[in-house]
């Protein structure tokens, strides 16, 4: 598997950089961003996958998310894909919801979605064997984060991976699509009417369904104007407190859903993955 370099930055005596290639998952070229920290250079490095949220591409986090001076200090490469195939001949939608730049993290199966949305396989699968081949990474010592759509994706790819994924946390994270707006439109629009289906890329249905991470860390903006409506962390809170999962969701007053809000957390959630991925 090839890839093509975008552009490389120096940044915190580590490298910033932007890459390509031709994914056989979608069938398009992808993008994606890789923070290698100094310490690659001694030998392969724990790896924290950050998948972002609607709208967004890469650069969002890559550009905001303020990550690259703790990650160095830590000693941790950071992956940042993006959210969504992309290009001429790739299905999309007026609204910015769904469509391009709103993959939700799943294998389409219904038109005309199915010929390219396949996140789930592309972040699961395809992604992880590109970075596995062409940077140090240590692949026993795996973390993944995420912010909103992309935090529904960090949740639901740990779950239904357990011992993959040693560390797991979200930022404002979608944590039950299937019971607010946002997944009851896109899960039906990408998977159908089978609700088990949709079961499978629910977080707390999955917990209800028994899966059992070790812990969790969520970080929650008090004023996201996403809060009530679409995010409703206490159902998380509910599932993982029946679950007896020990789950740390923090309630952070004033903070919206804005990467404002991720970048000033993101050394804590980067401390929290280097600690439970140490050798």
């Amino acid at each position: 598997m090839t890839i093509e370099t975008v552009e490389t930055h120096r940044a915190h005596g580590g490298t910033q950089g932007v890459y390509r290639h031709a994914s056989g998952a979608t069938g398009t070229t992808m993008t994606f961003a890789v923070f290698v920290p100094p310490a690659a250079a001694k030998g392969p490095c724990p790896v924290v996958t950050y998948l972002s949220g609607l709208t967004c591409t890469h650069a969002n986090v890559m550009d905001k998310g303020e990550y690259r001076q703790a990650a160095a200090e830590l000693g941790l490469i950071v992956v940042c894909p993006d959210t969504s195939p992309r290009g001429e001949g790739v299905a999309d939608d007026p609204a910015w919801d769904m469509g391009q730049g709103a993959g939700f993290y799943v294998d389409a199966t219904q038109a005309p979605w199915a010929p390219h949305f396949k996140m789930w396989s592309y972040v699961t699968q395809e992604l992880p064997a590109v970075i596995a081949q062409h940077f140090p990474v240590d692949t026993a010592r795996q973390g993944i984060t995420g912010h909103s759509m992309g935090g529904h994706g960090a949740l639901t790819v740990a779950l239904r991976h357990p011992g993959r994924f040693k560390s797991t946390s979200a930022f404002a994270p979608i944590v039950a699509p299937t019971q607010v707006p946002w997944g009851q439109k896109a899960l039906p629009g990408y998977l159908g009417p089978d609700t088990a289906l949709w079961r499978q890329h629910d977080a707390v249905a999955l917990i209800e369904d028994g899966a059992r991470p070790p812990d969790l860390l969520v970080d929650q903006g008090t004023a996201d104007s996403f809060l009530a409506g679409q995010l409703k962390p206490e159902l998380l809170q509910a599932a993982c407190d029946a679950a007896g999962i020990p789950l740390t969701l923090r309630l952070q007053e004033g903070y919206d859903h804005s990467y404002h809000f991720i970048s000033t957390f993101m050394a804590e959630h980067l401390a929290w993955h280097a600690e439970r991925l140490k050798a």
